[in-house]
C-alpha cells in the first residue's frame, strides 16, 4: 500500500526547479540544523576566547550544516515508512513522493563527503572525524538501533545532537578540553526534556507506529517526572562553565541562572498537570529558546569587551 501510494504520488508530481530545491532543503530539517549550529558557535567562542576567525567560522558552519543535513536526510530515508503513517510527517519529501529514496541516499552521501572534506582540509582532522561520529550516532545508534526498540532511545541517541559544540571547539583548538565536554553534557542533558515534551504532544502518532517513546510506554506522569529530573540536573551543569572551569564570566552565569529557573519552573508546572498538553507544548517551545539564548549568552560573554 505504501509503495503504491508513493508511486502514484510520484507520477503526479511535476515540480519546478525551486520546488525540487525546497524539497531537498526540507529533507535536511533546516530548523534543527540552525539550533545545532548555534551550539557550534558557542563552542568556538569559548575555545577562541571570543575572537573567532571568520574564515574558520564559515568552514565550521558549512561543514556542520552538511553533516547535520546528511544525518537528517538518512534519518528521513530510514524512517520513511513510519513517516508516511504519522500525521505530522506524512507530507515530508520522501513519504509524499517528492524525492525518490535513491536520490535522497546520493544526496546524503554527497553532504557527508562535503562535510568531511571541508573540515579536514580547512579546519583539522579531529573536527572532521567528530562530525562523522555525529552522523554515525544519529543514523546507526539512534535511528537504526534505539528509536524503534528502546524506551531510552532519545537519552542515549541524544549524544548525536551534543556533538556540534565539540566540532566547533576542535575546529579552533585541534583538541578537546574539559570545557568542551561540559558543553557536550549541557546539550546531552537538555535533549530529553526538549524531546519528551514534543513526544507527549504527539504520542498517539508514535503509538500508531510502535515507536517506544517514553510517554507511549510509561505515560505522561512518568515522562513529566523524568523531564523535571533532567532539568534539575541540567542547571548546575550549565554553571560548571563558570566554576570550576572558569571559561565564562558573570554575564553568562546570570543568564544561565535566569533561563534555568524558568526551565525548572515550567517543568515543575508540567509535572503537576502532566495531562495538560498545552503545558508540554509551552515547555517544548521554551526549551528551544533556552538553548538558543544560552548559546548566545556564551558567545556574548566571550567577547573581548567582557574580558
Amino acid at each position: 500500500m505504501y509503495k503504491a501510494v508513493i508511486s502514484n504520488s510520484t507520477t503526479r508530481c511535476h515540480q519546478t526547479f525551486w520546488q525540487v530545491v525546497q524539497s531537498y532543503i526540507q529533507l535536511t530539517k533546516p530548523r534543527i540544523i540552525i539550533l545545532l549550529l548555534i551550539t557550534t558557535v558557542a563552542g568556538m567562542a569559548i575555545a577562541a576566547e571570543g575572537q573567532i576567525d571568520p574564515w574558520l567560522l564559515s568552514i565550521a558552519l558549512m561543514g556542520g550544516a552538511c553533516a547535520a543535513g546528511a544525518a537528517n536526510t538518512m534519518n528521513c530515508l530510514y524512517d520513511r515508512d513510519i513517516d508516511f503513517a504519522m500525521e505530522r510527517t506524512r507530507h515530508r519529501p520522501l513519504p509524499s513522493g517528492q524525492i525518490q529514496p535513491h536520490h535522497a541516499l546520493l544526496f546524503a552521501i554527497a553532504l557527508t563527503l562535503i562535510s568531511f572534506t571541508l573540515l579536514a582540509i580547512y579546519a583539522n582532522l579531529l573536527s572532521a572525524n567528530l562530525a562523522m561520529v555525529g552522523i554515525f550516532l544519529y543514523v546507526l545508534v539512534y535511528t537504526h538501533w534505539l528509536k524503534r526498540h528502546h524506551v531510552q532511545n532519545i537519552v542515549l541517541g541524544g549524544a548525536a545532537g551534543a556533538i556540534p559544540p565539540l566540532v566547533g571547539w576542535a575546529a579552533v583548538t585541534g583538541d578537546l578540553s574539559w570545557a568542551a565536554w561540559c558543553l557536550f553534557a549541557i546539550v546531552f542533558l537538555w535533549t530529553p526534556p526538549h524531546f519528551w515534551a514534543l513526544a507527549m504532544m504527539i504520542q498517539d502518532d508514535y503509538a500508531k507506529v510502535n515507536v517506544p517513546m517514553l510517554p507511549v510506554v510509561a505515560g505522561n506522569e512518568t515522562t513529566a517526572r523524568q523531564i523535571f529530573a533532567y532539568t534539575l540536573v541540567l542547571i548546575p551543569v550549565t554553571l560548571l562553565l563558570a566554576y570550576p572551569l572558569q571559561v565564562v564570566n558573570g554575564l553568562y552565569s546570570v543568564v544561565a541562572i535566569v533561563l534555568g529557573s524558568i526551565f525548572v519552573y515550567k517543568a515543575w508546572i508540567l509535572m503537576q498537570s502532566s495531562s495538560d498538553l498545552e503545558l508540554a507544548r509551552s515547555l517544548f517551545k521554551y526549551s528551544i529558546v533556552y538553548m538558543m539564548l544560552l548559546s548566545v549568552a556564551i558567545v556574548v560573554d566571550c567577547l573581548p569587551i567582557f574580558n
